[in-house]
């Protein structure tokens, strides 16, 4: 039937290296959507960070260190793909991992990522990504770090954060 792949759902789960070669394209697939396809979702030049939303996913599922290192090869990934100076979003995408690991209770992934904590997580792993990364991008002299913050960090903490509402609803979904 639908199913005839020749690996079963329970192998890619319990098999940790499918699941981080899933894990792998899954992060190849969002940097190309996010560099071709959300230029069109722009408002006021600020896109959801669809690679943050997956990096806090991992590390919900997985654990802190896996979620580190998922943020640190998703933000090394967009570096390259994008105009950013190499390492910024490897950097934020790093410590956005970190504290979204705090949160991972083993065996209770899904529960969490249907409820509405995640999208608070995501909520705080933006806030941290978004101060990190938009730290890099200020020069004292010309503007104020809080005015450029309050208009690009937190408006980017938010998109990003009604965007997770998509993924939330459809795990939420697929889990009743």
């Amino acid at each position: 039937m639908a199913h005839n792949v020749g690996i079963r759902r329970s192998e890619y789960v319990t098999n940790p290296v499918l699941r981080y070669i899933g894990y792998g394209v899954i992060a190849l697939l969002l940097s190309v959507v996010h560099v071709v396809f959300l230029r069109f979702m722009q408002v006021s030049s600020v896109t959801p960070d669809l690679l943050l939303i997956f990096t806090v996913f991992i590390a919900i599922y997985e654990g802190q260190f896996t979620g580190m290192i998922a943020g640190f090869l998703c933000g090394l990934l967009f570096d390259a793909v994008s105009t950013d100076v190499i390492g910024t979003n490897a950097l934020a995408k790093t410590l956005a991992g970190f504290v979204a690991g705090y949160f991972y209770h083993e065996n209770h992934g899904v529960q969490f990522v249907g409820s509405f904590n995640f999208l608070l997580v995501i909520a705080l792993c933006g806030f941290v990504h978004n101060l990190v990364y938009n730290f890099f991008f200020i020069r004292p002299m010309q503007v104020s770090f809080w005015i450029f913050f309050l208009q690009y960090g937190l408006a980017a903490t938010l998109y990003t954060t009604v965007t997770s509402l998509f993924l939330m609803l459809y795990i939420n979904r697929r889990r009743d």
